[in-house]
């Protein structure tokens, strides 16, 4: 039989009434199975699960505050990162243009450029390289490092104009060099 009962335990009782879950003796005859009868509702609850439209409101509002204030400071650091790669990628061709010099006697001239780390120049017969494990790496907004051999400020010069390209410039623009 199935039957609307009104309110049990605060919901709307819908189904089959069985007394199966009841030993049949602790049941007065008369009684009424409903008001005993164990509520599940799992086909009701999960007709009604999920999150209201204001609720969603709110998640996106303080998802977007978080953005908009750990955005820009996480920005900022590729910028300083991009700088630091930089400055470590000249430290490890400046440690293998002095190595080059131990072997050879001399740093590569500015027409060899960086190229000499990794293949011999046809007139060094000291060379004893590839002073490099892998090709000469380009800087990290993806041009060739400047050389120069003799250098303007020491034996040798290796430079990055920065981000922008162009010599000079502040902040991420600034230039990267072994000096």
């Amino acid at each position: 039989m199935v039957r609307s009962d009104p309110l049990v335990r605060g919901q709307w009782v819908h189904g089959p009434v069985t007394p199966c879950h009841y030993p049949a003796a602790s049941l007065p005859r008369d009684a009424d199975v409903t008001a005993f009868r164990p509520f599940h509702h799992h086909a009701e609850r999960s007709r009604h699960a999920g999150f209201t439209l204001l609720e969603l409101l709110v998640v996106m509002v303080i998802i977007g505050l978080l953005a908009g204030y750990v955005g820009p400071r996480m920005f900022a650091q590729i910028g300083k990162s991009e700088t630091k790669v930089a400055k470590a990628q000249i430290d490890a061709l400046q440690k293998a243009l002095d190595q080059y010099r131990l072997d050879v006697g001399h740093y590569p001239t500015t027409d060899q450029g960086l190229a000499a780390l990794t293949a011999r120049p046809p007139e060094e017969v000291k060379w004893l390289g590839p002073y490099l494990a892998k090709a000469v790496p380009r800087d990290p907004w993806s041009r060739a490092y400047l050389y120069r051999s003799p250098g303007e400020h020491g034996e040798v010069d290796v430079s990055s104009y920065g981000k922008d390209g162009r010599p000079g410039g502040e902040g991420d623009d600034q230039d990267v060099t072994n000096w």
